[in-house]
């Protein structure tokens, strides 16, 4: 079976690992469009051994596609997305636009694949946050087996998670603290390089910022809205990965030995967790990955029920461009998608 495909933010960081994992999932395409903003028009990505030039997103004719792969920012997203599904074409989104919204399903193809058939509501299924990604993908397992009422979650996200401007600031950053040079934050609210900045996104009312707060609902709309979740996201010195430390409290009991059993039969995850010959998983290690890396699990002593664990996972993979191609691939699975039209 094959298919016609367009990358919509094919310059982007997210735009160009699309691209990559689309060849090297030898996923069906016929044809493969990048897409861009005018300025980009003519520009070549690369795509596999091939380079694809960039076309004009204002002037793409999305009626002969079948699956749009979406990472253009909210702002064009609210614009771009529903004017593309009317198209007929299924918009698989990255940013947080429709995120929430009842008619568009929030999913991670390792733990709610059966939602994808709610994309008819609006032609568009959202991508989660990168952090929730890897997040519920730890957590569903657990809560299948034996329920979760609680999670509490600190995250240590990468600068590419704010992209690649971001990431250029802490290379910049980072050189320029060799040579004396005073870092002049721009991307970040604070100096990036060499330091830890516990704020990513606006803050909310509540004092919890939007990061935060999307960590929370997305967990609830993904796999269930009994869990409760409190989470501390903040940025670090990191170009690509992002590790989270959670804490669950189960709705029943579990042991360590039997909680690493079970993620490691589970799908998406790897789980490295051997204290003794220090296996752990760092967010270096986990670049170009396409698991979610488990490690350091124990149990949590200060409340009946509790588990810890260390969670790893490239965010511009699993976090993003992996997750919308897994759901992309559960759209051909389904028989959802059937190519049956005339070339461009």
């Amino acid at each position: 079976m094959s298919t016609r495909i367009a990358v919509i933010g094919a310059t982007g960081n997210v735009g160009q690992e699309m691209l990559n994992i689309l060849d090297e999932r030898v996923f069906p395409a016929d044809e493969v469009f990048a897409i861009a903003s005018r300025r980009s028009l003519g520009r070549a990505v690369s795509y596999g051994d091939t380079e694809l030039k960039c076309h004009d997103l204002e002037q793409f004719d999305f009626s002969q596609i079948d699956i749009a792969l979406m990472s253009a920012g909210g702002s064009v997203a609210k614009e771009w997305a529903p004017k593309i599904a009317a198209q007929g074409a299924i918009v698989i989104d990255n940013s947080s636009a429709f995120r929430m919204d009842p008619d568009v399903p929030l999913i991670v193809p390792e733990v709610n694949a059966d939602a994808v058939m709610g994309y008819n509501a609006k032609n568009i299924i959202a991508n989660p946050n990168c952090s929730t990604a890897q997040l519920v993908v730890a957590l569903k397992p657990l809560h299948d087996t034996v329920g979760i009422t609680r999670v509490v979650v600190a995250t240590y996200q990468s600068a590419s998670g704010a992209g690649k401007a971001a990431m250029d600031e802490l290379w910049q950053q980072t050189k320029g603290i060799y040579v004396n040079q005073a870092p002049e934050p721009t991307e970040f609210t604070r100096q990036i390089a060499f330091n830890v900045i516990p704020h990513i996104d606006v803050f909310m009312d509540d004092a919890f910022t939007k990061e935060e707060w999307k960590m929370r609902v997305e967990t609830k709309k993904i796999i269930g809205d009994e869990i409760e979740l409190v989470a501390t996201c903040a940025r670090v010195p990191v170009f690509v990965g992002h590790a989270e430390a959670v804490h669950v409290e189960l709705a029943g009991p579990m042991t360590a030995d039997d909680a690493r059993a079970l993620l490691r039969e589970s799908p998406g995850i790897m789980v490295v967790d051997d204290p003794s010959e220090d296996q752990y998983i760092t967010p270096i290690e986990c670049v170009g990955e396409w698991a979610t890396f488990i490690s350091r699990i124990r149990k949590d002593p200060t409340i009946e029920n509790g588990l810890a664990f260390w969670c790893v996972s490239d965010n511009l993979r699993k976090g993003a461009a992996l997750n919308a191609v897994q759901i992309a691939e559960e759209l051909l699975n389904r028989g959802v998608v059937k190519p049956e039209k005339t070339p461009l």
